[in-house]
């Protein structure tokens, strides 16, 4: 298996967002200067990862530099706080991933900010279904197995969990409850990287992660795929079960979009640029998914 075909394919549209939206720069070329993506995901992991494709994108696109600044915890609040601080200009963009619409608004209800109320929607940037990984010297070959084991052994398996929230920590909350198991939560902060050696080392048996955040260790392996929380089996991984197989009717996959501080004083709602595509995805994930625009 080779990275380089499983790597996000950002579909980058020439987009300006002075047409995006009238609260951005009425005049001039936009960018006129370098623009910054903040992203609520810890480095390394996935919507990390489909966030500085794209921003690499639009280094070539727009001629000026596209960086992004990690916000990472508390569920995306962090994030979402210095997002909703910056100034509304268009220069400060917020790559929020679909927990942050999902579990924000429960674990922090006083946080002065709504989603998505004061964001301006620009485009779509990825969907990704979710991968189950074991440690390869758990003995753990498939999901049918896992299940098996954590039934006969209750806290014989435990789980990395790379963000309190986040849809990687919520698929296996739901694997837990639709599977009828319990899994012992090793929690971590930050991207994947710490979870990924404790599992890698046999500390913890399992990790699910989105592909982007968990090639590098499949590729070496130092962790081994065991299925994929996709509707279908992946063209690209025929031979990878999906959880669904046993587990009927699972499916988890986030998305991440791209999006900008709205002014207060502009009710006007956003108009994207033609040639992006708000729509969602098709049903059918795959983990080359990514920005969707119109042609």
């Amino acid at each position: 298996m080779k990275a380089r075909h499983w790597s996000y394919v950002a579909v980058l549209c020439l987009f300006a967002l002075p047409a995006a939206s009238s609260s951005f720069a009425q005049a001039g070329n936009y960018p006129e200067k370098p623009v910054t993506i903040i992203s609520d995901a810890g480095a390394g992991a996935s919507p990390d990862v489909a966030t500085r494709i794209v921003a690499d994108g639009l280094d070539k696109v727009w001629g000026q530099h596209a960086a992004v600044i990690n916000h990472p915890g508390a569920n995306g609040s962090i994030g979402a706080r210095a997002a909703s601080e910056a100034i509304a200009d268009g220069y400060t963009l917020y790559a929020p991933a679909l927990s942050t619409f999902v579990a924000l608004p429960t674990v922090a209800p006083n946080l002065p900010i709504k989603l998505p109320r004061d964001f301006l929607p620009i485009g779509f940037i990825a969907e990704q279904p979710m991968f189950l990984a074991v440690d390869p010297a758990s003995g753990i070959t498939t999901l049918p197995q896992l299940i098996e084991r954590a039934k006969k052994d209750p806290g014989a398996i435990s789980i990395a969990i790379s963000g309190i929230g986040r849809m990687t920590h919520l698929t296996g909350v739901l694997l837990q409850q639709q599977a009828g198991i319990k899994f012992v939560s090793v929690p971590y902060t930050g991207g994947p990287g710490a979870a990924l050696s404790d599992v890698a080392a046999g500390r913890v048996t399992m990790i699910i992660e989105g592909f982007p955040g968990i090639i590098g260790a499949v590729n070496a392996g130092q962790v081994k795929l065991i299925a994929v929380a996709s509707p279908q089996r992946l063209p690209e991984l025929p031979d990878l079960p999906t959880v669904a197989e046993a587990v009927p009717g699972f499916a988890a996959a986030g998305w991440l979009i791209l999006a900008a501080r709205r002014r207060r004083s502009s009710p006007k709602r956003a108009q994207t640029s033609p040639k992006w595509s708000t729509n969602r995805p098709s049903k059918r994930s795959s983990p080359r998914s990514a920005a969707m625009c119109t042609r």
